[in-house]
């Protein structure tokens, strides 16, 4: 029987997205040329693999049961590529990334311009935004990510340590004074990160004790860097990455507080899908933005 791994992968790309509209809009095709594919699989195959609806699209039985071999023979087809493709030494293609939209325009967003010149034979595509996203459906070749991990069908590569500071502005501590311990926050206007997974809880660790302390404040807001800007105006003490906290720091428009206490660390990690043969486009964009970052001291940490 002949194969047609145009059609299988098609139908691959169907599943992953959940409609044929999306496949058609990731693979570059009019909705028809995926629906005719897909139908000319199933009468080839003699089965039904997809129940179709308007509102919904679903695997049959044995539309799983292919859906889960297909993933690895597609898998396997890439390896085979890679390999091949590897000898040229050459990095090259579309790479497509997706980054946090602070971070990503501080500290990515600034250095694609030389990763471009070092590599003229790539084509970056950026997606900067704070949704979590399906790496595999959303068709990325990269994603960086901060904080825990959970898809576990993903490879992941620690580039930085992701460190928080308290701080406040210089005018805000002469008004108000700084905290010597976490209980006196509770006497302080305190800005929330809304999108923290403690919004009203802030932890403190000192001599291997944590602290836990409640509160609260005028002020709540999904981005760190509009709370850096409340922060920075002396409305209140804020919690806040020090990949945006640095410059202010360095030049004076911020102060640290309770810097005796140190707030938990998290990562910056690059994740991607599992493959043996890692493209060679999204390797060199790794070691690049792993160089340009400083290891395990970024520089926005040397403060």
């Amino acid at each position: 029987m002949m194969k047609d791994i145009n059609a299988t992968s098609i139908f691959a790309a169907v599943v992953e997205v959940g409609s044929f509209s999306g496949a058609a809009e990731r693979l570059g095709v009019t909705k028809s040329a995926v629906s005719k594919r897909v139908t000319a699989l199933e009468a080839r195959l003699g089965v039904k693999l997809l129940s179709r609806t308007t509102r919904k699209l679903s695997l049959t039985e044995a539309g799983q049961r292919y859906f889960v071999h297909v993933q690895e023979a597609l898998r396997a087809f890439d390896d085979a590529e890679f390999a091949a493709t590897e000898l040229q030494q050459v990095p090259q293609g579309r790479l497509r990334v997706s980054a946090p939209m602070s971070f990503g325009r501080l500290h990515v967003a600034p250095v694609i311009p030389e990763f471009l010149a070092t590599y003229p034979q790539i084509k970056v595509q950026m997606d900067l935004s704070d949704l979590s996203h399906d790496i595999v459906a959303g068709g990325y070749d990269i994603a960086l990510k901060t904080g825990e991990l959970r898809e576990t069908s993903l490879v992941a590569r620690k580039l930085a340590p992701l460190n928080s500071v308290l701080c406040a502005s210089p005018a805000y501590i002469e008004q108000y004074g700084a905290p010597l311990s976490p209980d006196d926050l509770t006497r302080h206007n305190c800005l929330l990160y809304s999108y923290h997974t403690t919004v009203n809880e802030w932890v403190f660790i000192k001599d291997g004790e944590e602290t836990r302390i409640e509160v609260s404040g005028s002020y709540q807001v999904n981005n760190s860097e509009a709370l850096r800007e409340a922060i920075v105006q002396g409305a209140g003490i804020g919690r806040i990455p020090t990949f945006i906290a640095g410059e202010d720091i360095k030049a004076g428009r911020l102060v640290p507080v309770l810097s005796d206490y140190k707030m938990p660390i998290k990562e910056i990690y690059a994740v991607f899908p599992e493959r043996r043969y890692l493209p060679m486009k999204v390797r060199v964009f790794i070691d690049f933005v792993v160089d340009h970052f400083g290891g395990s001291t970024p520089y926005w940490d040397r403060y």
